[in-house]
């Protein structure tokens, strides 16, 4: 290994301005940004001895092919402009949130025109005002359930609502008094918005105002001897005070703040976050940090504020307080306080909690951070080590010059010759990397050689021209994974594999090579994972290259391999359901709701195709003249 960098810049070239720089690779994908005051001091540490860096930084220098930066004016544009690159570029090598989606929030559709208070787990809807998180599924759904007693805002599916109205008929809830029912009428929109509003406002901190406000009307209703409303007043004053004995108070000057603990070590960090409204605790959220970099804690600090209340497109962000309470200051904090000031449209107040309550709860969120930490080192520690020793026994085993960090793995998958697909599955740093998934439809082929070709010389010509983008070549963009076709997602596919993977032996490694030399993509490396024996083919040699068994470098080849098959497969079963669809649709008397109760009564085409014509006539809108016809058009 070199202990100099080829393409190191000279000292005096790099200015001492604020700005922010990037690392990027020789395909000139972005590996890392950072923001310096100082752009000369910054830089300089990352051009000492190689011997003398961190594991991980040393890692992240020898990949790069090139530094650049941008000088700005002041450190809180560079802050900004850090932000704004590392959303925009997700660089392999900065700091990774891992959210505790686990956990369940309380939710109000106030984008709706009659708003639905509802539990859910999902912080990216629209139009949605979040409560919470709650560390536990019950206390969330006791909360829902005592306050719509109060306020009977909807809670019912949009479904649900609709055949109500239409129906012009209540559903349990309204007629026990949890709905104020504006689907029939009971209130008007106006109205219902006004119930959901005062949820809202007693859920944000609202909520002694609110009690205080139900028990004068309970003493002016009791002295007009409306003896009825009292009553009810009363049960209301009841719900609510059985809310707030469920919820901690940890200060008694109704303090609204954030506060953070953060346990850290050289591989992770671990964060927990207390979020206290009205000087009760409404919340706790955990996230899980890898640290491809050494950080410090301060850094980190900058880090999680910014992925903690930084507005994202689509989603609901985390309300910034009037107090921030962090267990170090970040480096630059008069910056960030400012970002955090815009962003709330007022005053912030970032501090450290030095006595008192609040230093006491501050110390329990870093009790928290530091137990998160220890549970996710015992869970993962195996995993981490794993993945390194199976990249870096790829890399010894293939000869390859550096590890491999970006992996691509293709498998074809057909029926009988027909509906022929293939899949692209990519995996980073050995993690899947589900958004960067591709699927191909592949029309005329004569065998799995000529489709692996076919399929090879598609993708490859992305790394030469990335706009050329073709309706059977799909991204999987979601946990469905449906595709989807956008400029965004296109550009990933410009990023250069470290190794190529085919699912077959020596033939289909020498027609992707074929594929290779053809594209006039230069420096590719591919090979073959045939499933027999589990060995590994280079192109054009006679024997294959044997893994030990039980090793980590060959599971990891197993785990790509096995998950391109099951993209493939899960594409090749749509295109078929889709196509016998198709096929039965154009049958005189057959419409898509009837086609659709065929697949469901069955259970899938194969099943259909075996069918007599008896068991299609079982099917509810199905005759018997109907059901031999299907027989005949499915057997020809």
């Amino acid at each position: 290994m070199a202990n100099e960098l080829s393409f190191r810049p000279k000292t005096g070239e790099i200015p001492t301005d604020p700005g922010v720089y990037r690392w990027l690779d020789a395909n000139g994908r972005v590996l890392y940004v950072g923001k310096a005051k100082n752009l000369r001091a910054r830089l300089s540490n990352y051009f000492g001895p190689l011997d003398s860096l961190h594991e991980r930084t040393r890692r992240m220098v020898t990949s790069a092919a090139d530094v650049q930066w941008t000088i700005v004016k002041t450190e809180y544009e560079a802050l900004q402009l850090e932000f704004t690159w590392i959303k925009e570029f997700d660089p392999p090598f900065n700091v990774r949130f891992k959210d505790d989606k686990s956990y369940p929030y309380l939710a109000v559709s106030i984008g709706e025109s009659v708003p639905r208070a509802f539990i859910t787990r999902n912080r990216e809807l629209k139009g949605v005002k979040y409560f919470g998180p709650y560390t536990q599924a019950w206390a969330v759904r006791e909360t829902l359930d005592t306050l719509l007693k109060v306020y009977p805002v909807r809670s019912c599916t949009k479904g649900v609502y609709q055949r109500a109205k239409s129906s012009n008929r209540a559903c349990l809830l309204g007629d026990i008094g949890k709905c104020a029912a504006p689907c029939v009428s009971r209130v008007t929109e106006p109205e219902h918005k006004q119930i959901a509003k005062q949820f809202i406002e007693f859920m944000a901190g609202g909520d002694l105002q609110h009690v205080e406000t139900l028990r004068k009307k309970m003493h002016v209703a009791s002295e007009e001897q409306q003896y009825e409303l009292a009553a009810q007043y009363r049960d209301d004053v009841e719900a609510l005070e059985t809310v707030l004995e469920k919820s901690t108070v940890v200060f008694s000057d109704q303090t609204d703040a954030d506060l953070f603990g953060i346990a850290d070590d050289e591989l992770a960090a671990a964060v927990s976050m207390f979020i206290v409204r009205g000087g009760r605790i409404r919340g706790v959220r955990g996230w899980v940090i890898d640290k491809e970099l050494e950080r410090d804690l301060g850094e980190l600090v900058e880090y999680v504020l910014q992925n903690v209340y930084a507005p994202i497109d689509g989603a609901e962000p985390q309300e910034v307080p009037k107090e921030v309470i962090v267990p170090v200051m970040p480096a630059d904090a008069p910056e960030v306080t400012r970002w955090l000031a815009d962003i709330r449209g007022k005053k912030v107040d970032l501090h450290i909690a030095q006595r008192g309550d609040k230093a006491a709860l501050a110390s329990t969120a870093l009790t928290n951070a530091k137990h998160a930490l220890m549970i996710y080192k015992t869970r993962r520690s195996s995993d981490f080590t794993a993945r390194a020793d199976a990249l870096t026994g790829i890399q010894k085993a293939l000869n390859l010059e550096a590890a491999p960090l970006r992996i691509e793995c293709f498998d074809v998958s057909h029926l009988s010759g027909t509906n022929v697909v293939a899949s692209m599955v990519v995996f980073e740093d050995g993690l899947p990397k589900k958004d960067h998934y591709r699927r191909f439809s592949i029309e005329n082929t004569t065998d799995d050689t000529e489709s692996i070709y076919q399929v090879l010389s598609r993708r490859l010509k992305y790394l030469k021209s990335p706009e050329l983008e073709t309706e059977t070549d799909q991204v999987s963009t979601n946990t469905d994974e449906a595709a989807s076709i956008t400029a965004e997602t296109v550009n990933k596919f410009a990023y250069r594999p470290s190794l190529l993977i085919v699912d077959g032996g020596l033939p289909q490694v020498n027609a992707a090579q074929r594929a290779i030399d053809d594209s006039g993509v230069p420096g590719l490396t591919v090979v073959g994972l045939a499933k027999r024996l589990e060995e590994v083919w280079r192109p054009g040699e006679d024997f294959p290259v044997i893994l030990p068994r039980a090793t980590d470098e060959l599971f990891l080849l197993q785990r790509i391999r096995d998950e391109a098959h099951r993209f493939a497969i899960t594409y090749q079963r749509q295109k078929r359901s889709s196509s016998i669809s198709s096929t039965l649709i154009e049958i005189p008397g057959l419409g898509e709701k009837r086609v659709n109760a065929l697949l469901k009564h069955f259970g899938s085409a194969k099943r259909l195709k075996l069918a007599s014509a008896e068991e299609i006539s079982e099917v509810a809108g199905i005759g018997p003249i109907l059901a031999q016809e299907i027989v005949q058009t499915l057997f020809s």
